[in-house]
């Protein structure tokens, strides 16, 4: 069954709220997707919630009692996008948030894709594969901090942004 995009917008919604009343500790991941033939390309993605034009990285929250950082982007990965993934992972970067009333841990991590056929469940608006370096945007739309972050890591030095 598909959940329709404005569920996890109303969804999104009440979390924020909750974080703002309860300041939560939560934890979350992001992967960057290596496109499974061409590792020039990476996955990006427009979330139906939230900056619903801003492109960024697939991913979400997980608890580390039940899963790793890598478990967790797989896990994603596979319910946001349907993609298939290598078994290999790499955490690419940690960071400590604090945004929304809420302190944040943010893992990213790298995985690489076995298939690049795509197949956005009701949270995903858009997903399309684009340069690593950003040569090709989609379109006029931001890019989130998080991916230049990323690609900072994945390529081992300063991304111009």
């Amino acid at each position: 069954m598909r959940i329709p995009p404005f569920a996890f917008r109303l969804l999104y919604r009440m979390r924020r709220v909750y974080c703002r009343i309860a300041k939560p500790t939560t934890y979350g991941v992001k992967a960057l997707i290596i496109h499974p033939v061409d590792a020039d390309r990476m996955l990006l993605v427009q979330h139906s919630y939230g900056d619903q034009s801003l492109w960024s990285l697939p991913g979400g929250g997980y608890k580390p009692a039940r899963e790793t950082p890598e478990q967790a982007a797989r896990r994603e990965c596979i319910e946001e996008v349907g993609i298939e993934l290598d078994s290999f992972a790499l955490v690419l970067e940690e960071h400590l948030t604090s945004t929304g009333g809420k302190w944040g841990h943010l893992k990213i991590v790298r995985l690489h894709a076995v298939s690049d056929e795509i197949k956005p469940n009701g949270e995903i608006s858009e997903a399309r594969w684009v340069a690593v370096n950003l040569t090709d945007p989609p379109g006029d739309s931001p890019v989130s901090k998080w991916v230049h972050s990323t690609l900072e890591a994945h390529v081992g030095r300063p991304f111009a942004k």
